[in-house]
């Protein structure tokens, strides 16, 4: 592994105004100085963009607050699936590391909404490889390249913890077939073209600001409004909860570090990132609804709806996240009640005015 120093980097962040993609700009501003922080989204709405205009509020306060240390933010409104406006950005601000979190999310959008994980997910990244391939052979070549994968892709493998050794050839999702597409895509240019590239297949990701099409958000606007919640596969459902905190500090950790070369040539490395400790749902049900009731935003426990499991749906995710301990010295540890009580805190500060 080959290390990065972040100070005075340029920095690009696609997807700067999603859940991820804000708090790891807010972390960069927050720890390291004379950067070039450029952020890069196309604010579509899949969900609330209000949400994602707090988000970007968020970030200029931030700079604001920490002017001494020299940075600079930069927001461009954006589409990674516009080739020329891409490559226009990079010829402009010359990035050294690039983080790639813009994607179209989801496993059940995907059912219904197939083309704009298509533009997205696979042009959108394939640009971003091309703008990075064609910097290769300047004097500012892109130093690192690290990018969103998911956990979607070990579809409904039956072997726990999930290991990135694992055969990944069975998608359950169009979302979950982009997003391993993602990583072939990447291997490819990492081989032919020496770019440094790592990917991160995230675990159910949650936190304040979060993603309203995420379940603990769906639970908690119905809990508030008394409406009964819909829990699948009759609640027998485990997930790898991981706070958004920890999912940052990851990707901080791995942007300074470039992966060693494969044995076939690709300077190219996959991790896990996630909680590695899965609850079942109905546990995190519970922890959720008492985390809100100590805010005071419900007076009690909602009504539970039981249904089967839903198409495209996985029964449980578990990380093994040994390689990123081993490499970085760090996994993911945050604590349901801790994560929870922060989300609880948030939303009701911004929604029970």
């Amino acid at each position: 592994m080959s290390n990065l120093i972040l100070n005075n980097k340029t920095i690009l962040v696609t997807g700067a105004a999603g859940f991820i993609g804000s708090f790891l700009c807010k972390r960069l501003l927050e720890s390291y100085q004379g950067l070039n922080l450029v952020g890069l989204d196309c604010i579509t709405d899949y969900y609330d963009v209000s949400l994602k205009d707090e988000r970007l509020e968020m970030l200029r306060r931030v700079g604001e607050a920490g002017s001494s240390k020299k940075n600079s933010f930069t927001f461009i409104k954006a589409d990674i699936s516009d080739k020329s406006g891409l490559d226009s950005l990079f010829a402009r601000y010359k990035p050294s590391i690039v983080v790639n979190l813009a994607a179209q999310a989801g496993v059940r959008y995907s059912i219904t909404n197939p083309d704009s994980y298509i533009k997205s997910n696979m042009i959108g990244f394939y640009n971003i490889l091309e703008a990075c391939r064609a910097t290769m052979e300047s004097d500012n070549p892109v130093e690192h390249l690290v990018y969103a994968s998911s956990s979607s892709v070990y579809g409904s493998n039956k072997k726990v913890p999930y290991s990135t050794d694992d055969k990944v050839d069975n998608p359950v999702s169009l979302y979950a077939a982009t997003k391993k597409s993602n990583e072939l895509f990447a291997h490819a240019y990492s081989k032919l073209y020496k770019i440094p590239s790592t990917g991160l297949r995230f675990f159910t990701v949650y936190g304040p600001m979060g993603r309203p099409d995420m379940a603990y958000f769906k639970f908690t606007n119905k809990l508030v409004k008394g409406e009964p919640i819909q829990i699948y596969n009759m609640g027998d459902m485990w997930r790898d909860f991981t706070y958004v905190d920890d999912i940052v500090t990851g990707i901080v950790n791995v942007m300074q570090k470039t992966p060693v070369e494969t044995e076939d040539g690709a300077l190219y490395k996959v991790y896990n990132i996630g909680n590695n400790k899965p609850s079942s749902l109905m546990n995190f049900v519970e922890i959720l609804e008492n985390c809100l009731i100590r805010e005071g935003i419900i007076s009690q426990p909602g009504k539970k709806e039981l249904l089967p499991m839903q198409p495209g749906d996985v029964y449980q995710t578990y990380a093994d996240v040994t390689e990123l301990e081993r490499d970085f010295g760090f996994k993911p540890s945050t604590s349901l009640e801790d994560g929870l009580s922060k989300f609880s805190a948030w939303y009701k500060n911004y929604y029970i005015k």
